[in-house]
């Protein structure tokens, strides 16, 4: 389906055109960073469908549906920004469910969440599995932290300062803007531009 051309899409289109150049074939994955409330999700999302209508197998995932239970996350101490940083997400199973049976190429399913933060709650697995040639696209916060680098193949960050204290120990960390392969503001939502 063709999407309507605004000034966001015809940006989206290029940085898609851009990411299918490198992509060629088999499966990739693009992710998606920026401060909290920067409309990193709403990127991906529209990115997603761009990628879609260039005619790409297109996978969504959130690290919001990798949060660690409030539970487990008690495990390691008091309730802190720090905390939240360094344990609010289940990267082994980001990994396990998500990232490695996605690079499989079709041979095995994978999972694009397993938690419901909201409800703080396990939700049922939906394993899917799509063509040898597909794109998933993951956003969330921290997600170009240094340990988690080599998951993905394209990184796109949402410029802007940390925003809470989590944040600001992320960027402190590692600052993602410094590892991107696209720097968008979104200072104008219906009128990215690159950095």
């Amino acid at each position: 389906m063709r999407l309507v051309t605004t000034p966001r899409v015809a940006f989206l289109r290029e940085l898609a055109a851009e990411i299918a150049q490198r992509y060629g074939r088999g499966r990739m994955i693009v992710a998606v960073d920026g401060p909290v409330q920067s409309g990193k999700t709403a990127l991906a999302d529209d990115l997603g469908a761009v990628l879609e209508e260039a005619g790409h197998a297109v996978f969504r995932a959130r690290m919001e549906g990798f949060h660690r239970s409030r539970a487990a996350q008690d495990a390691f101490g008091d309730d802190t920004a720090e905390r939240y940083y360094r344990y609010g997400f289940d990267e082994s199973a980001l990994k396990r469910v998500l990232v490695e049976p996605f690079r499989m190429a079709g041979s095995t399913a994978f999972v694009t969440r397993v938690l419901d933060p909201d409800r703080d709650a396990w939700v049922e697995p939906r394993w899917i599995t799509g063509p040898a040639d597909a794109i998933l696209v993951l956003d969330g916060r921290f997600v170009l932290r240094e340990r988690l680098d080599d998951l993905w193949d394209y990184r796109i960050v949402v410029d802007g300062e940390p925003v809470d204290a989590a944040d600001r120990l992320a960027y402190a960390d590692r600052d993602p803007r410094a590892v991107a392969d696209a720097l968008v503001d979104l200072t104008e939502p219906e009128r990215p531009i690159r950095r």
